[in-house]
C-alpha cells in the first residue's frame, strides 16, 4: 500500500555550508546506527523507504521540512560515512544528484563485485525503478536524482526524485523490495509531491486498463489518470503553521525538555542537567530511532529540534546540534561494548514523553516558541545558511527572501 504524503517539496533557495552538511552527516549516520544496533538494518530500510520518515529525519537535523533538497542533502551527506563502513554496517548508498545519478548501476556492479551479491538482479531493480519513475509515471518531472540503497543481504530501497523547473517543485518515489511484487504493480511504498496535479501511474495498479489500452488513452480525456496524493496532506508553504503540527505529541516534547517531568521518570535521572535545548532535540532524535510509523505523520514538528538553515521556524541552535551528535555517538560506542545505558536512556525519553503526551495532554504554542527561540538565537550564536545570525539584521533579510520566493504560496495556504 503506498503510504503517499503530499508535500509542496518547493525548490528552496541557499547554498548548503560545510558547517551543516558534516554536522547533518554525523547526525544521520549515529541516527542509522542506532536504528541498526536497535533493530536491525532492515528496518533501516524499512524506514527509508517511508516518506513521512525520512523527511522527520532531515528535518530533525536542520532542513526545512517540506523541501525537495532533503533528499539529496540527507544522502548525500551520509553517503560517504555509510560507504566507508559498508563492510561494518551492511549497508552500500549507490546513485545520488546529476550525474552521479546515472553511475548507480556501476557503482552496484562493483560493490556486488567485491560483496559477492546477485550485481545482475540488483542493477536490473536499479534500473527498473528509474525507468518506472521516469516513464510509467507520466507526471511532468524529469528525474534528476536516483539513489539505491542496498543491505548485504541484497535488500534494497530505491529513492528517486523528478523536478518540475516550470512550478519550481520536486516529487519523490520510494520503493522498497520486499513489497514490490511487480515493477508495474503498485511498486511505490510512497510517492511524495504536489496535490491537485494529475498523473498518469501507469505503475498503479488501478491503471491495468490504461495499461491495457494505451492507444485508446492517447486519443482520449483520460478518465484513468491516477492521483499519487493519497494519503497525508502537508503544507505547501514555507513558514511552520500550527496545522503542520502535533501540537500536544510537541507539547509533550517541550514539558520533558524544560525539566518538568524528568523528576518523575526514575529511569531518565541520567539525563538531568541536560540542558532544556539539547533535551528537546533529543527528545524528538530518540522518536526518528523509536517510534513507530503512525509517529511521522507530522514531520514539520521535527524542525523544532534544532531549527532549520532557512531560519524556519528558527535558526539552529549548533551547540543543541553539536551535543545532540556527541551524545548519539556515545551512545552507539557505548553500545558497542556492552554499555548501553545511554542508548536505553533515549528508548525510555521516547516512552516517558509518549506517556507525558497521553496522560496530560500538552499543547504547544508554535508561534510563540519559534518568536522565543529565534530571540535567543540571536543573542546566543544561532546559525542559517548565511552565517552567523546578526541580531536585527538576519531575520529580516530572511524573511524578505521568503516573502519574495514563497510568500503567494503562503497567501494561499493560510
Amino acid at each position: 500500500m503506498i503510504n503517499s504524503g503530499v508535500i509542496g517539496m518547493p525548490l528552496h533557495f541557499g547554498r548548503l555550508p560545510t558547517w551543516f552538511t558534516d554536522r547533518m552527516g554525523s547526525l544521520s549516520e549515529a541516527v542509522i546506527e542506532s536504528v541498526i544496533q536497535n533493530y536491525g538494518k532492515s528496518e533501516v530500510l524499512t524506514r527509508l523507504s517511508d516518506p513521512n520518515w525520512f523527511q522527520a529525519l532531515g528535518a530533525v537535523a536542520g532542513m526545512q521540512y517540506n523541501s525537495s533538497g532533503v533528499t539529496a542533502a540527507v544522502l548525500g551527506s551520509v553517503r560517504r560515512k555509510i560507504n566507508a563502513r559498508a563492510h561494518e554496517l551492511g549497508l552500500y548508498i549507490a546513485g545520488g544528484k546529476g550525474k552521479n545519478a546515472w553511475r548507480a548501476p556501476n557503482q552496484l556492479e562493483r560493490h556486488a563485485d567485491k560483496t559477492g551479491l546477485d550485481g545482475t538482479a540488483l542493477i536490473r531493480s536499479c534500473n527498473l525503478a528509474r525507468r518506472v519513475d521516469n516513464n510509467a509515471v507520466q507526471d511532468g518531472y524529469s528525474l534528476y536524482q536516483q539513489h539505491f540503497i542496498v543491505s548485504d543481504e541484497g535488500e534494497w530501497t530505491g529513492i528517486t526524485q523528478g523536478m518540475d523547473t516550470a512550478s519550481r517543485r520536486a516529487r519523490r518515489y520510494h520503493m522498497h523490495s520486499p513489497t514490490v511484487r511487480s515493477f508495474v504493480d503498485d511498486p511505490h511504498t510512497g510517492i511524495v509531491g504536489e496535490r491537485g496535479q494529475p498523473i498518469l501511474n501507469l505503475a498503479d495498479s488501478r491503471a491495468q486498463g490504461a495499461r491495457d489500452h494505451m492507444v485508446q488513452l492517447t486519443q482520449e480525456s483520460p478518465d484513468k489518470v491516477i492521483d499519487a496524493a493519497r494519503g497525508i496532506e502537508f503544507g505547501d508553504h514555507h513558514e511552520v503553521q500550527p496545522g503542520d503540527v502535533d501540537l500536544k505529541r510537541l507539547g509533550a516534547v517541550l514539558a520533558m525538555a524544560h525539566g518538568e517531568e524528568i523528576d518523575n521518570f526514575e529511569d531518565l535521572m541520567m539525563l538531568k542537567g541536560v540542558g532544556p535545548a539539547t533535551l528537546k532535540s533529543l527528545a524528538l532524535v530518540s522518536e526518528v530511532i523509536h517510534g513507530d510509523a503512525s509517529r511521522f505523520d507530522d514531520p514539520a514538528r521535527f524542525s523544532f529540534a534544532v531549527g532549520g538553515k532557512d531560519g524556519r521556524p528558527h535558526p539552529i541552535d549548533r551547540a543543541a546540534l553539536d551535543e545532540t551528535i556527541n551524545h548519539l555517538q556515545e551512545s552507539v560506542e557505548q553500545s558497542k561494548l556492552g554499555y548501553d545505558e545511554k542508548s536505553k536512556a533515549l528508548k525510555r525519553l521516547h516512552r516517558a514523553t509518549k506517556q507525558v503526551e497521553e496522560a496530560k495532554s500538552p499543547e504547544a504554542d508554535i508561534e510563540a516558541l519559534a518568536s522565543a527561540e529565534w530571540d535567543r538565537l540571536e543573542r546566543d550564536g544561532g546559525h542559517t545558511f548565511m552565517g552567523k545570525v546578526i541580531p536585527g539584521v538576519t531575520k529580516a533579510v530572511m524573511g524578505l527572501q521568503n516573502s519574495l520566493l514563497y510568500g503567494k504560496r503562503d497567501d494561499k495556504s493560510s
